[in-house]
Order: C-alpha cells, then sequence, then structure tokens
C-alpha cells in the first residue's frame, strides 16, 4: 500500500516539475507580467508539496525534527491552493478585483499556516507515529487534520464556481481551455478532500477500510496531473486542437463519401481530378468533396421531383427546429434518390425542377455547409439501405 502511495505522490510531483520547467522557459519574456509570477509561485508550492509527500513516505524525520515533512507538505499545501486562487483572479477579474480577492487569500492562507503549524506541535506532531496523520482519535492531532482538508476543500468549491463564469466571460480559446480543465482538476481534488476525510474519521473510529485508504491518494494524484496540464496549455492545446479539427473533417469526409460516389458515377464531370484515397491534403480533399457534391446534385436538377417526399424520418425525430432541419435533410436526400433512379432510366419527372427554382440550402460558411451536406448524406445513406 506505501508503495502505490509513494507512486501517486511521486507522479503528482512528476508532473509538478514537468509544468514548472515549461513555464519558467518562458521567463525571460513573461516574468514582468505579475500573473505569470504567481504561476511560477503557485508551481514551485506545488512541487515543494508533492516532493514532501515522496519524502514523509519514507517516515522518520526531516532535518532532525520528526513528522516535519508531513508538517511542511500540508503548509505548502494550503500555500499552493491561496496562489491557485490567486492565479485565477489574475486569469479573468479585474485589476482592482484580482487585487483585493489576493489580499483576502493570502490572509487567509497565513492564518490557517499559523492554526496548523500550533496544532501540529500542540499535538505534539513530531513524537506521534507517522500512521496517526492518516487519522487518530487525539483531539488535538484530530482537528489539525480537518482543518487541513476543509482548508483545501474550499478552494476546490471556489475555483469550481468561478471557472464556469470566467470560461464564458473570456474570448481567449486557450485560456478558456485552461478554465475548463481547472474546475475538472477542482472537481477531482475536492474527491480527494472527501476521500481522505472518510479515511481520517474512519481510523478515529477505529474502523479499517483497507485499501480503499488508497483512493485518496488516486484521486490527489490525477487531480494534480489535470491541474498541470491546465497550467501549461498553451504547450500542448494547439496540436490537440489541430488533431481534434484534423477528426472532425475526416469523419464529415468519411460520411460525404456514399452521397459523394453516387453523384460521381451519375456525373463523372464533376471531378476535378481522378479520385484517390489519400487524405494528405484533407482540408483540400473536403472542400473539393463539398463543390463535386454541390456540382453533382446541380446536374441532376432536371431528374429531381418536386413531389417526393422522405418517408424514412421516425416520427420521434422529428419534433422542435432539430426535427424541421432533419426532414429537410431527409426530403433532399430522397429527391437526390429519386433523380438518380430517374436519370440511369432516362426518365424525367412531370415536376422536376428547372435551373430556375433549384433551392440551395443558405449556409453561413463552409462549416455550416460541411454540416448540412453531412445530414444530407448522412439521410442518404439511411434511405438507401431502407431501399
Amino acid at each position: 500500500m506505501n508503495a502505490i502511495r509513494t507512486l501517486c505522490f511521486a507522479t503528482a510531483a512528476l508532473s509538478s516539475y514537468a509544468a514548472l520547467f515549461y513555464r519558467l522557459s518562458q521567463a525571460h519574456r513573461s516574468w514582468r507580467d505579475g500573473a505569470y509570477r504567481a504561476l511560477i509561485a503557485t508551481l514551485l508550492l506545488q512541487c515543494l508539496t508533492f516532493t514532501m509527500g515522496a519524502v514523509a513516505m519514507g517516515g522518520g524525520s526531516f532535518l532532525g525534527v520528526g513528522n516535519l515533512a508531513i508538517l511542511i507538505m500540508h503548509l505548502a499545501a494550503v500555500a499552493f491552493c491561496v496562489a491557485a486562487q490567486i492565479i485565477l483572479l489574475r486569469w479573468a477579474a479585474t485589476d482592482e478585483a484580482a487585487a483585493r480577492g489576493t489580499r483576502y487569500w493570502l490572509i487567509t492562507g497565513i492564518v490557517l499556516d499559523v492554526l496548523l503549524t500550533a496544532l501540529f506541535f500542540l499535538a505534539d506532531g513530531p513524537g506521534r507515529p507517522t500512521s496517526d496523520f492518516d487519522g487518530t482519535s487525539r483531539p488535538l492531532l484530530l482537528t489539525y487534520l480537518l482543518v487541513f482538508i476543509v482548508s483545501q476543500a474550499v478552494p476546490c468549491v471556489t475555483i469550481y464556481r468561478q471557472c464556469g463564469p470566467y470560461a464564458r466571460m473570456t474570448d481567449n480559446a486557450s485560456l478558456r481551455q485552461a478554465l475548463r480543465m481547472l474546475s475538472v482538476a477542482a472537481v477531482v481534488l475536492f474527491l480527494y478532500c472527501t476521500a481522505r476525510t472518510v479515511n481520517i474519521l474512519t481510523a478515529a473510529a477505529g474502523v479499517d477500510i483497507g485499501a480503499w485508504k488508497l483512493a485518496s491518494n488516486v484521486f490527489s494524484a490525477s487531480g494534480i496531473v489535470i491541474l498541470s496540464l491546465s497550467l501549461i496549455n498553451s504547450l500542448w492545446g494547439p496540436p490537440v486542437s489541430r488533431l481534434t479539427e484534423w477528426a472532425r473533417s475526416y469523419r464529415s469526409y468519411r460520411a460525404l463519401h456514399p452521397l459523394w460516389r453516387d453523384l460521381y458515377e451519375a456525373s463523372p464531370d464533376i471531378a476535378l481530378e481522378p479520385p484517390g484515397s489519400s487524405v494528405s491534403d484533407l482540408n483540400y480533399r473536403l472542400h473539393r468533396r463539398v463543390v463535386e457534391i454541390r456540382d453533382g446534385w446541380r446536374d441532376l436538377r432536371p431528374y429531381i421531383d418536386r413531389e417526393t417526399n422522405a418517408a424514412g424520418v421516425a416520427d420521434g425525430d422529428t419534433a422542435g427546429e432539430a426535427g424541421a432541419e432533419l426532414r429537410q435533410a431527409f426530403a433532399e436526400a430522397a429527391q437526390i434518390k429519386q433523380a438518380l433512379k430517374a436519370k440511369r432510366t432516362g426518365i424525367v419527372p412531370d415536376h422536376s425542377k428547372d435551373a430556375g427554382d433549384f433551392d440551395d440550402r443558405d449556409t453561413d460558411n463552409f462549416g455550416a455547409e460541411v454540416a448540412w451536406l453531412t445530414q444530407v448524406a448522412a439521410a442518404y445513406s439511411k434511405l438507401s439501405k431502407a431501399s
């Protein structure tokens, strides 16, 4: 069990040091920024917290004082939570509000650290077995542990409550992503506080919950890894966003293929170049696929029957605005399907659409066009399978 707890502390410490070293590499251009200095202070305290946690797992004294590593870990954790609050204020609040909030959190952090230090020595922390800091019935030491947990839980709640509104306020996509991840980290760390409270109270009551004690360590390490990632999102955020956009474009490209294939077979001239399977230039190929679908659709105008309706829309899918859009997609898909059949047989319907009344959907941009054609292609595939 101690090996797993040590591994959790080491994981949290390594993620903290990785974030610190990355941010320190930006010092030459960011040091004058108060928010940057607050971030560096937070990461230093984060590193100290989990380094001391790993040291404490070795037991014994630190600098000649018993359980001193535990006390330093707890004091650094309080300061770390205060610094995280200050970072959030620097990111999202006005200068005046940030200054006022910073003073409040600094005073709170100092009071809590003084209180914890006093309780530690009054409870004879240096002389107690290390296991007592997992939970004990001794009143002063139990009070020390519960005060520490409250000092961690309250910032988790306030950070979570603030991140959502601040994320909606900012126009900076990178900052918005960081704030959302910070809110996730706050939730996971609050779960750590909950699990740690259970550990303390069950130990005080003499109840052994076995391996469930490790839940607090797992939540702590997971929360710190997520928090560290949120603080260095400028490193990994843009590549992940590009990868996500590429994956979204690839799904759309593949989803459009059945519709494009049948239109291409009916009108081979719509293709600017021979069809290929490469996606090395996916953005270009997706644009070409959209253009070619539209061109093939236009070539079918003499064969599109105004009277054709889509019988494949489920009644449960037709409620509201989304249902109206779905009905339109199925109607367009049904008309394309009927027109392709009419073109193959050479039978022009009595109520065909000519060049003057061709109905293009009014889309605002290329992304909206892709989304609309993807809906039509999905409806087309469903109708083809049903027939």
